[in-house]
């Protein structure tokens, strides 16, 4: 139930100056079966727990009225009263049976995610998502799989000294460049786990969250009823970059989602030929760079002084292009070792290095495919 802001509020909005949300009086219902669920268990939880308080605070003031030295100056003396003892522990006894009941069937329901249609894997990184679909006879979707990361206008914003005006950014530090794409009206089975850290993927419409921990695989599950997009951020303190790592889903109708796997798999294929324009390549390394290399060297490439090294005339940018490709391949210190990452194949590999060498280096040349191919061994 989403409430309108509240009459009293506004003065103190008017003070802080600062405040955004609008003051509501309830959790919202959310577009999951799941959901709506808690949403239902919430209220008739609320409802006891206002039925205790009316109760006890009615009992307490009709004492402290009645029984007030005005009117009894000599005390009563009293023991034991077996059944009133017996009343006060059965009462609440068969109030938590009351709440434990419709609270079990909600967790076994939640925890149920048989007969799905679909299988979508989430893995968590520093300090962003990455989304694999497969076991979906149905779109035929198996194969798709990205990275997701914080847009490069948030990430622009969010800069110190960037001069950049964050309330004038749309959906500042709440949106990706890749959100993940669901249908409605399916059942999705989704598989966490992480590669680093722990994370937590939590997208509060969907009704659940669920920790993503490395050697592990946690799973959870729903079908969204109705298209739009929805937001949440990684709930788990994940390190330095933890408040930049949202999560943002886009459900749309069956037929929307057949399209976007076409045009997915047509994009994954031109990738796999390596038949790509210059722009094309260059642009391929530009998106390379944002997931993987600019939380760290930032997105102009100036990085974090003392900590990430500044790309900007950089000697091994600029340097001999073999120690370049290895130093990417291989890292060092803190750098990790790209050549490592299965998720990247010699075409990004070869596209993200081209792509810091013209962008940061001032260079033109292009990073060879066969070169970073032959270096991993491929």
């Amino acid at each position: 139930m989403n409430g309108k802001p509240l009459g009293w509020a506004w003065p103190l909005i008017a003070i802080a100056g600062s405040a955004q949300a609008d003051y509501t009086l309830n959790l919202t219902k959310g577009v999951t079966e799941l959901s709506r669920i808690v949403y239902g268990f919430h209220i008739y939880a609320l409802w006891i727990c206002l039925g205790i308080a009316v109760v006890v605070f009615g009992v307490m003031i009709y004492s402290i009225l009645h029984f007030r030295k005005s009117r009894h100056p000599h005390p009563e003396i009293f023991h034991e009263n077996a059944w009133l003892e017996i009343v006060w522990s059965v009462i609440p006894a068969l109030i938590l049976v009351a709440i434990a009941v419709p609270a079990t069937k909600a967790l076994i329901r939640m925890e149920d995610p048989s007969g799905a249609e679909m299988t979508v894997k989430v893995t968590g990184y520093q300090w962003k998502w990455h989304y694999e679909y497969f076991d979906d006879p149905k779109f035929g979707s198996e194969g798709i799989q990205f990275f997701s990361t914080l847009d490069e206008a948030s990430n622009r914003a969010r800069q110190l000294g960037s001069g950049i005006d964050p309330e004038k950014v749309p959906h500042y530090l709440l949106n990706v460049d890749h959100p993940l794409v669901l249908p409605i009206n399916t059942k999705i089975r989704f598989l966490f786990t992480s590669a680093d850290v722990i994370h937590a993927w939590w997208v509060p419409a969907l009704g659940w969250k669920k920790d993503a921990i490395p050697g592990f695989i946690t799973a959870a599950w729903a079908r969204i009823d109705k298209p739009g997009i929805y937001r949440g951020q990684c709930a788990e303190l994940c390190g330095r970059d933890h408040g930049f790592m949202p999560i943002v889903v886009k459900a749309v109708t069956e037929e929307e989602f057949r399209r976007w796997v076409a045009e997915q798999k047509a994009k994954q294929a031109k990738l796999a030929s390596g038949k790509l324009t210059p722009e094309e390549f260059l642009a391929r390394g530009r998106e390379v760079y944002n997931a993987q290399c600019a939380a760290c060297h930032q997105v102009d490439g100036s990085g974090v002084p003392g900590t990430f090294p500044s790309l900007k005339e950089s000697p091994i940018v600029q340097g001999d292009l073999e120690t370049f490709v290895e130093r990417v391949l291989k890292g060092k210190g803190m750098m990790p070792a790209f050549g490592e990452n299965a998720n990247l194949s010699d075409l990004d590999l070869a596209a993200v290095m081209t792509y810091v060498r013209q962008a940061f280096g001032g260079l033109d040349d292009r990073v060879p495919q066969r070169m970073v191919a032959e270096k991993r061994g491929h």
